[in-house]
């Protein structure tokens, strides 16, 4: 690398090295970072007594405290309450997604955009199955929805965390909690109208779980049916049996014996036979009774009486069972639940289900009594997508957790107590009182994007104090007599945005903040200005499913294809653009 010094080049080469592995997507973005910490530390560029350092930043604390703190007010019932009071929201796609994304949006501010976005879903995806419509423009609404609102904030979401820390390293305190609200209200104000006005007809109305044909875009629900003896399939060949029951897919069929799977449509089947089949929830259950067969759960088994309930749940990729087998999951599943089926985008695959690895965006299909279906997609993190009864919450918990949230709010703002330590007291409160039991505590936390921030931050110093951020600013600093400020304030927005489309968010706040304040000492002006526009960029990640996990998380249950978010994301990262450098200029002068 000519030109460069040592440091420097093993700097630009780790992060050349994490941006190919965070693109190509197959190992985790928490394992990447900690590949470039490693690079940087083993050739002495990151000294070892400070590479753990990150562990201790207020950034990686403040974003844990947050995450307790919604799980506590999901526990203490403040959502059912809101959501009780939107059962009367009509039908209008307009009102629906202006009623729904204002919520998502005002929730996102307070807390995770993941936790608020994971709280509407549901919601969502039942209004679109009673008007029968596609659920896609809805929930793609929300998830933009969900990370416009975490602009509000410096809570709102990690790259506000994480450019408060890194200007309290070059100016006399960091950002306070409210110096984002100028700028993030007004970006997601205009963001929601937009979305709302026009921005949702940009959505491909693509076949998701209002389509009761193809719930999932899926291939179906692979789950293992045993065929009794006497069964009406019994003695059948699997020919037989495909054209009596044509609304699933005979995968296969495991000999009672055990055995390979076999798959010849003229095997006859046999009494304790398991057959693999593919199919919707509705249809694995008529097949089950058509066919006096037995699903593979204890509590299907035992006939499904009015204890025992189906309920479909999506896999985030913060789970602890994602990357288990079934039967290490089943394991975990302490509380009568059984996983009795498990549905994948594209092909499902053609293995027994004890064989197959649960992945990030899997639905499965749980069986169980109610109370235990609720406690078991709590306790494990998982998302659910059937409809959910909405009760208002219990008065004492609900006031104590507001009253908690409420205080450490109102400590930050007077400027008592650091963020960090008002959300870690206020966090620890909650444990004490029981409103966040211990057992989810550490359920609660996404440990990869703490991993994720604890490795890469002392890489972004270590590009600072090298000097090559001062490189690449140098070479934006080029452009001062061409452009304005204000162009070059608009030309770091638009670099953060196109980063955080292919890495994770708070990677790009990492990675972009000391080019930032770099090319603001060149400029002379103040670092407020282009940290601003680095934390708006790099909170808008709107044009791929992989830059947020929020994008994500919707993509299956809405049945959008990878090439669909741009379609709306392209507009609205245009309106950000035009709304938000003005607001910046206005609010922190340069």
């Amino acid at each position: 690398m000519l030109g460069l010094t040592f440091d420097q080049a093993v700097v630009f080469g780790a992060l050349a090295v994490a941006l190919v592995l965070f693109i190509d997507g197959r190992i985790r973005h928490d394992i990447v970072a900690l590949i470039a910490l490693f690079i940087t530390t083993v050739t002495g560029v990151v000294p070892w007594d400070q590479a753990f350092l990150g562990f201790a930043n207020k950034a990686v604390i403040v974003v844990a405290a947050v995450l307790v703190i919604t799980r506590g007010l999901l526990n203490s019932g403040l959502v059912e309450r809101i959501l009780f009071r939107l059962a009367g929201v009509g039908d209008r796609p307009r009102l629906q997604i202006l009623t729904l994304g204002g919520l998502v949006t005002a929730l996102s501010a307070v807390m995770s955009n993941i936790g608020a976005l994971a709280l509407m879903m549901p919601v969502g995806i039942g209004m679109a199955r009673r008007c029968g419509r596609s659920p896609s423009p809805l929930l793609l609404s929300l998830a933009f929805c969900s990370l416009l609102g975490g602009l509000i904030t410096q809570i709102g979401t990690p790259p506000n965390i994480i450019i408060a820390s890194f200007r309290a390293e070059h100016a006399p305190g960091p950002f306070t909690l409210f110096d984002f609200t100028p700028v993030g209200l007004g970006v997601a104000l205009a963001g929601l109208l937009f979305i709302a006005a026009i921005g949702w007809r940009l959505v491909p109305r693509r076949p998701g779980q209002a389509d009761p044909g193809d719930r999932f875009r899926l291939d179906g629900y692979l789950a293992e049916i045993r065929v009794p003896p006497g069964s009406p399939f019994d003695g059948r060949s699997l020919a037989d049996v495909a054209e009596i029951a044509p609304t699933v897919v005979l995968a296969g069929l495991v000999p009672a014996n055990s055995g390979p799977v076999v798959t010849d449509p003229d095997r006859v089947v046999g009494g304790g036979d398991l057959l693999l089949v593919r199919g919707d929830a509705p249809a694995l259950q008529q097949f089950t009774r058509e066919g006096n067969l037995e699903m593979m759960s204890g509590c299907v088994e035992q006939g499904a009486g009015p204890e025992c309930a189906l309920c479909e749940a999506v896999v985030p990729a913060a789970s602890p069972i994602a990357g288990c087998t079934v039967p290490v999951a089943g394991l975990e599943m302490k509380t009568g639940v059984d996983l009795v089926a498990v549905a994948r985008p594209g092909v499902t695959p053609m293995v027994r289900l004890s064989e197959v690895v649960i992945e990030p965006s899997d639905v499965l299909l749980l069986a169980g009594a109610p109370p235990a279906l609720r406690e078991t997609i709590r306790t494990l993190g998982l998302l659910p997508l059937a409809d959910r009864k909405l009760r208002p919450a219990s008065g004492r918990r609900l006031n104590l957790a507001i009253g908690l949230f409420g205080l450490a709010i109102a400590i930050t703002a007077l400027g008592l107590v650091p963020v960090e330590g008002a959300f870690a007291m206020a966090a620890a409160a909650m444990v004490l009182f029981s409103i966040v039991p211990i057992r989810e505590v550490y359920n609660s936390i996404d440990w990869p994007v703490v991993v994720l921030l604890a490795a890469l931050i002392p890489v972004g110093h270590a590009l600072e104090t090298t000097g090559g951020a001062g490189l690449i600013a140098g070479a934006l600093l080029g452009l001062e007599g061409e452009l304005p400020v204000i162009a070059l304030v608009a030309t770091m927005l638009v670099a953060s945005m196109l980063v955080t489309n292919v890495i994770n968010n708070a990677a790009a706040a990492i990675l972009m903040a000391p080019i930032a304040i770099g090319l603001a000492a060149g400029l002379e002006a103040s670092i407020d200005t282009f940290l601003m526009a680095v934390a708006i960029g790099a909170s808008t990640p709107f044009l791929t499913p992989i830059g947020h996990q929020s994008n994500a998380l919707i993509l299956e249950p809405s049945g959008l294809q990878f090439g669909d978010y741009w379609r709306l994301g392209l507009p609205l990262s245009l309106v950000v653009l035009a709304v938000a450098t003005p607001l910046i200029i206005l609010f922190w002068p340069p």
